[in-house]
């Protein structure tokens, strides 16, 4: 039996190599956000104001609920939060 390697847990885990790469964009927003939002030390109530949803919303950001959130969503709470987005394409490997 040989052990199959995987560049992500992504990779691993989901079914095609488009899902994959959305789950890593999805999960590298997420992670930017929690760590800009845990220094400013606003409130969850705060959060949602400056986002234009609810607490329950930024709620589920914090908690990394990944599923509940689409690649437009984040980009656009990112930009909200004052950071700035960049893309990089490239080959995949």
């Amino acid at each position: 039996m040989s052990k199959k390697r995987f560049v992500s847990v992504w990779d691993a885990i989901e079914d095609t190599p488009e899902k994959a790469e959305n789950m890593k964009l999805r999960s590298s927003l997420m992670i930017a956000l929690k760590e800009h939002l845990a220094g400013t030390r606003l409130r969850q109530a705060q959060i949602a104001k400056l986002f234009g949803v609810t607490q329950p919303r930024v709620s589920d950001l914090m908690r990394g609920k990944i599923d509940v959130f689409g690649l437009d969503s984040l980009v656009n709470m990112a930009a909200a939060a004052g950071l700035r987005v960049k893309l990089s394409v490239r080959k995949a490997a």
